[in-house]
């Protein structure tokens, strides 16, 4: 489980920039926004696994706690895009 647990963490942080810079080269507005709904979903994916790596005590409490602040804070960045995205749709 340890050794899966840190997989996926590792799928989820590096899926995070990729679909941002995916979603950027796309010659589409909704096509961007989609993959920023995607990105999101993967930080919300490992602020999850972050939780659970703190309970299992894989990492500290100080650490997971800083980490999820940080993934809460992209999540917000994240939506803040998207949203003025959306604004710009005719």
């Amino acid at each position: 489980m340890i050794i899966g647990l840190k997989d996926q963490r590792l799928r989820s942080s590096v899926s995070i920039p990729s679909n941002i810079s995916e979603g950027s080269e796309r010659n589409s507005n909704l096509d961007f926004q989609r993959f920023l709904n995607i990105a999101k979903g993967s930080a919300a994916e490992l602020r999850t696994q972050v939780y659970i790596a703190k309970e299992v005590k894989i990492i500290s409490d100080a650490e997971g706690a800083n980490l999820i602040e940080e993934l809460k804070t992209i999540s917000k960045m994240l939506q803040s895009l998207h949203n003025s995205l959306r604004r710009q749709q005719p």
